[in-house]
């Protein structure tokens, strides 16, 4: 189905002054390790506003960020951090608008059903066979009048989506999950992820190229529904989120109840290299983040769907954590020996949902070193150059967003982009950081014309 309308809500330039250091909007009181310097805030504008228009993932290009939020994506000047400017606001509406970018075109990710593929949609149930979900192409060619050229339909919508570059197209991995057989568009077995072909000159020429089916044998097939929360692992129905590393042809998969590593030599035929399972911690694979010499891989669990209070002491220090893993041998013998979890070592109230998210390398050489989200357990950098004892740096926190778990709050996804920390704040919109640290300040000189992190760069040619 294609109703391609290219009228969009977008609101001029707006310049919004920064919070201090020390304190967050609505007077939350910010703590955090002396090294964290809190620079700016923006909060969420206009529509992109309201308590259930949450911030989501970030991407970043030359001197603006644009952050993605369930109700469309904002584009931010950063050129100055201390002073970021809001450029654009795009009123588009489809959870969970993730972002990436390949020269002037901005990739958006639809993930809940629609009545078509405009940004004037509205909700319409998955069971109808004309409802839409997938990919959305923007031409950001004039930042401030973003243009919307075409729509890509998938099977399961698009929670997420990875880019993989070429000179002449764009092929965006397209992750989805949680099939049902009275969804037309979206049966069992979902074992797949949709690669979308963009030719870069001819972006309304998008079609999905290749449905490579990941998981032939089912994949993990979970816990029976009636295990004891938090130790019920799901089933695996697809990908939740695919990280390429395109230098080296690697993507490390965030399946569910698999993580994976694959060859993506081929970009229409990604080949399964190894898998790891981790049936007596890991509930759900989220993420997935590779250090620089892709010698390790940094896999995230989000317990509890990322809307559950587990980082207590009840929980404890394994579940809802990072997994660290080591890549060993080579070539198709590969496999991911593990070696380590991380978790945040500060415990947080029943009121705040916190959980390993959305992170990035900050680019230091000879060392291996992410910021992270964890939602409202803050912002935390970790050092996990010895894969078996990762230690925590530095960290950023607010308090409660409320007392109860009504909505999400806290930082979605963290990146490290041109020598500042930006963190997509749910609720509160986007914060810039400083990290002033002997140990990661060579990572200022590192400049990038391009981040996606699902994408991730090889700095320093390792």
């Amino acid at each position: 189905m294609s109703t391609l309308t290219g009228i969009l809500l977008v609101f001029s330039s707006v310049l919004v002054p920064a919070a201090s250091a020390g304190r967050a909007p609505g007077g939350d009181d910010i703590t955090k390790t002396p090294n964290m310097h809190h620079l700016a805030n923006i909060p969420k504008q206009g529509p992109l506003a309201a308590p259930a228009a949450y911030g989501s993932d970030w991407a970043f290009k030359g001197r603006y960020a644009f952050g993605g939020n369930y109700e469309g994506f904002t584009v931010y000047d950063i050129s100055r951090p201390t002073q970021p400017k809001v450029v654009t606001v795009v009123h588009c509406p489809g959870s969970q608008n993730d972002v990436s970018i390949a020269g002037d075109l901005l990739f958006l990710s639809t993930d809940s059903s629609r009545s078509d593929d405009s940004c004037q949609s509205v909700p319409k149930p998955a069971t109808e066979k004309s409802a839409w979900e997938g990919i959305k192409i923007f031409d950001i060619s004039d930042v401030r009048n973003p243009r919307y050229v075409k729509a890509v339909e998938t099977k399961c919508g698009s929670h997420t989506n990875t880019l993989v570059p070429s000179k002449r197209n764009a092929y965006i991995y397209v992750s989805s999950y949680s099939p049902n057989d009275t969804y037309p568009d979206c049966k069992t077995p979902h074992d797949l992820i949709s690669i979308v072909k963009v030719p870069l000159r001819h972006p309304e020429a998008a079609s999905v190229a290749a449905e490579p089916v990941l998981f032939p044998d089912g994949g993990n097939p979970g816990d029976p529904p009636d295990t004891q929360w938090p130790n019920q692992t799901r089933a695996t129905s697809g990908c939740h989120d695919l990280t390429a590393y395109p230098d080296r042809d690697l993507m490390a998969g965030a399946c569910m109840g698999d993580g994976v590593l694959f060859d993506i030599s081929d970009p229409l035929e990604p080949r399964t290299i190894t898998t790891v399972r981790d049936d007596d911690n890991f509930a759900f694979w989220h993420s997935a983040t590779f250090n620089n010499s892709a010698t390790k891989i940094v896999f995230t669990d989000e317990l509890g769907g990322g809307s559950a209070a587990t980082c207590n002491p009840e929980i404890g220090p394994e579940k809802g954590a990072n997994a660290i893993y080591d890549i060993v041998g080579k070539g198709k013998h590969r496999k991911l020996k593990f070696r380590s979890y991380f978790k945040i070592p500060r415990h947080n109230t029943a009121n705040e949902n916190c959980v390993a998210h959305n992170g990035s390398l900050i680019p230091v050489k000879g060392k291996d070193i992410m910021v992270q989200s964890w939602y409202q357990g803050g912002i935390s950098v970790m050092d996990f150059t010895d894969s078996r004892n990762p230690k925590e740096i530095a960290w950023l926190d607010r308090g409660e967003w409320a007392n109860n778990l009504q909505y999400l709050a806290g930082t979605w996804s963290t990146y490290y982009y041109n020598g500042y920390i930006y963190s997509n704040e749910i609720q509160r919109g986007l914060d810039v950081i400083d990290l002033r640290d002997h140990r990661t300040d060579k990572a200022k000189r590192v400049r990038l014309d391009v981040l996606n992190a699902q994408s991730q760069p090889n700095y320093f040619d390792d």
